[in-house]
């Protein structure tokens, strides 16, 4: 059956202004790091971005090495992208990045002009796309300089293949840097990337005061910590989760008596609020006003349903955020 969009599916959805920019973004945009590879079950990654779309979800992100094997998300992407979505590409913001390790030899990794600008355009390609909206280096690269860097995204820019740039995992004074390049060449940062959620704190230190400086967006991602902040590890470590599994990002060892300790007493609080702790979790980081969106990620369409409740409530107390913050200390 031909798949046919939500017609109320703006309406259900709270739209943020992203940095200094025309840009709106939704409050929750979709991740595809993990569940959209070719190792993934088709029929699920499309009902997954199906219910993204129905729910309001705009803005889809990926990066060249997402998968798995890296690729293979951008590539199932673009499959979905022409079998249902033919028709829609302009209601929608989709982001790609470079900058993590994607083909062997010296040009397939880090910050040079020569990987940035090959690396989008086989993202591209992958794609079945004429132009990302928003292209990101996805980490700052300690050999080249940062000018080559920002002189690619420029470049790519100016060459119509990328709407917009931005940065991913910058720490604050690098990103300060990279941002005022970025403004001379006059193609300016529109968002950064950072890792942030309730137990990872770095962008709270100084990198949102330069991004709240500088008038450029937002959108944390990993908001869950790698699904420690949902009630899935409220009885210790399920045997398929991801602290379960050795190659995965979350290790047994992040998963400590305390740390569980400290999910059951945040767990108690999201109950009080009506909320599941991922719900709470999203609110949380939602109640800022310089988050422009937060990136989730899903493994069914169920659960991307279930983290969208979290906008129904993204206002706290401020009796709760000190009990939030007793906690996570």
């Amino acid at each position: 059956m031909e798949y046919q969009p939500n017609t109320n599916r703006y309406s259900q959805m709270q739209y943020r202004r992203c940095g200094n920019s025309g840009i709106q973004l939704p409050a929750i945009s979709l991740g595809l790091w993990h569940n959209f590879g070719h190792l993934d079950e088709f029929e699920n990654s499309r009902a997954i971005l199906q219910t993204a779309f129905d729910s309001g979800i705009t803005h889809f992100d990926l990066a060249n090495n997402y998968g798995p094997p890296p690729g293979s998300a951008e590539k199932v992407f673009g499959k979905i992208l022409q079998e249902d979505f033919d028709g829609y590409r302009d209601e929608m913001i989709i982001s790609t990045k470079a900058g993590y390790t994607m083909w062997d030899g010296p040009y397939g990794d880090w910050g040079s002009k020569k990987y940035l600008v090959a690396s989008l355009d086989q993202s591209l390609k992958r794609m079945e796309l004429d132009y990302v909206d928003i292209f990101y280096h996805h980490r700052p690269d300690p050999n080249t300089p940062l000018e080559e860097t920002m002189a690619a995204l420029d470049l790519i820019v100016k060459q119509g293949k990328a709407l917009y740039v931005g940065l991913s995992n910058y720490p604050a004074a690098e990103a300060d840097k990279a941002i005022q390049i970025l403004k001379q060449l006059g193609t300016p940062c529109l968002i950064h990337q950072p890792k942030y959620s309730m137990f990872v704190r770095w962008a709270e230190e100084e990198l949102l005061d330069v991004l709240e400086k500088e008038k450029v967006g937002c959108i944390p991602f990993s908001p869950l910590a790698q699904g420690l902040l949902t009630n899935k590890y409220l009885d210790g470590i399920p045997s398929d989760s991801r602290a379960a599994k050795a190659h995965g990002y979350l290790q047994q060892t992040d998963v400590t008596e305390s740390r569980l300790q400290q999910i059951k007493e945040l767990n108690e609080i999201a109950i009080q609020r009506n909320q599941s702790l991922a719900q709470m979790a999203l609110a949380w980081l939602l109640k800022d006003p310089r988050v422009s969106s937060v990136l989730v990620g899903a493994s069914k369409p169920e659960q991307l349903a279930d983290s969208l409740l979290c906008l129904k409530n993204i206002v706290f107390s401020q009796e709760e955020l000190n009990r939030i913050e007793k906690i996570i200390e």
